[in-house]
């Protein structure tokens, strides 16, 4: 199955801002949940976590774009609910929220990060696409599509798909 990432950035008020991401992945819902939220899957395509990985608990992260930070764990329902306060206590808090839903084919994915500068939207947008597709090359692969990213240097195949995503996002 061929992957197509659609994504969506709208205001939320005059201070935030919110960008979804989706798409449809040729998984089962369980293998999808576990690429989304086990630190080995998910240090193949977006991020390194460490930390307390249970609901209230506090996780660090470090992603391939190079955000790095906490995250509380709000809601962990698996395999199809989760949402993490990223930065929490702080005037840049915002939430990521992830659901998963079996479809005909296969397992659906939406992400949606709240609380962003509206002016950054694009930005935001072209990020979450790409990781996106590197989700999905990440389950064809079976195994990382990234190396040697850190807080100060994303990841280089990261880096060319948002420089290629970013000035469609933000013709948006």
């Amino acid at each position: 199955m061929t992957t197509t990432t659609t994504a969506t950035m709208r205001a939320l008020d005059d201070g935030r801002g919110a960008v979804r991401v989706e798409d449809l992945y040729d998984t089962g819902i369980d293998d999808l949940w576990e690429a989304c939220t086990s630190p080995e899957r998910l240090a193949r395509w977006i991020a390194e976590v460490s930390g307390d990985l249970r609901v209230g608990g506090t996780v660090d992260a470090v992603f391939t774009s190079t955000w790095s930070g906490p995250s509380r764990i709000e809601v962990c329902d698996a395999p199809h609910h989760l949402l993490l306060v990223t930065e929490p206590g702080t005037e840049d808090e915002g939430e990521i929220e992830a659901w998963l839903t079996e479809e005909a084919g296969g397992t659906r994915l939406v992400v949606e990060e709240r609380g962003l500068q509206p002016d950054k939207l694009h930005f935001h947008g072209a990020g979450w696409h790409a990781h996106l597709e590197d989700l999905g090359r990440s389950l064809a692969v079976d195994g990382p599509v990234h190396d040697g990213w850190s807080d100060a240097e994303p990841a280089a195949g990261w880096l060319a798909r948002w420089r290629e995503l970013t000035p469609a996002y933000e013709a948006r």
